[in-house]
């Protein structure tokens, strides 16, 4: 009995090492979006936000990820305050999230330094509304860290955020939207 209950420690042990060593993890990844409308030169409507969190599970090519709202820095204090009261409604929906996958992860070589044009699908959720979405972006491997980078565009009000008509020239309904990260391999 006493072998048996050692040999499942090791083995739970062993797995847990086996799991870890498959993910890599970043709690300071950039996301960035901007936002300009037709009247560019007005205001820039734009904001990057540092704190963003992300999982990458190298084996399976699942990825989540996680940004506070309030953390978009705007240089505008005012805008940054209408940003979170009236547009993205902060204090209601205080997170957005991506859960997805690489589609083309065996074009990777996980052994080898380098760059690799990837295709990332999985489903969205901005303002509490979850959407599909596919992206493409570039996967680096760089001495044994992974950096993700991406722009995409996603359309403000298919996940409910309202532009009022009064700032429409100045807000775009079409939002660019950068991601950046170095992931280093996640540590128990």
């Amino acid at each position: 009995m006493k072998i048996e209950f050692k040999f499942l420690i090791l083995l739970t042990l062993v797995s847990f090492t086996a799991f870890s060593q498959d993910k890599f993890f970043t709690r300071n990844a950039t996301i960035s979006f901007d936002a300009e409308g037709a009247l560019k030169d007005v205001e820039k409507v734009a904001a990057t936000n540092s704190g963003a969190t992300c999982i990458l599970d190298v084996a399976t090519g699942q990825m989540e990820w996680a940004v506070l709202i309030r953390g978009f820095q705007f240089e505008n204090a005012l805008m940054q305050e209408h940003f979170n009261e009236n547009y993205m409604e902060s204090h209601k929906f205080p997170k957005s999230f991506f859960k997805g996958k690489i589609n083309n992860l065996a074009d990777i070589n996980w052994k080898q330094d380098g760059q690799y044009p990837v295709t990332v699908a999985g489903k969205m959720t901005i303002h509490g509304v979850e959407k599909d979405i596919v992206a493409k972006g570039i996967l680096s491997l760089i001495n044994g860290k992974i950096g993700l980078k991406s722009n995409f565009e996603v359309t403000a009000s298919d996940y409910g955020v309202k532009i009022p008509s009064i700032v429409g020239n100045k807000v775009a309904n079409e939002v660019k939207i950068s991601v950046n990260a170095t992931l280093e391999k996640f540590v128990r």
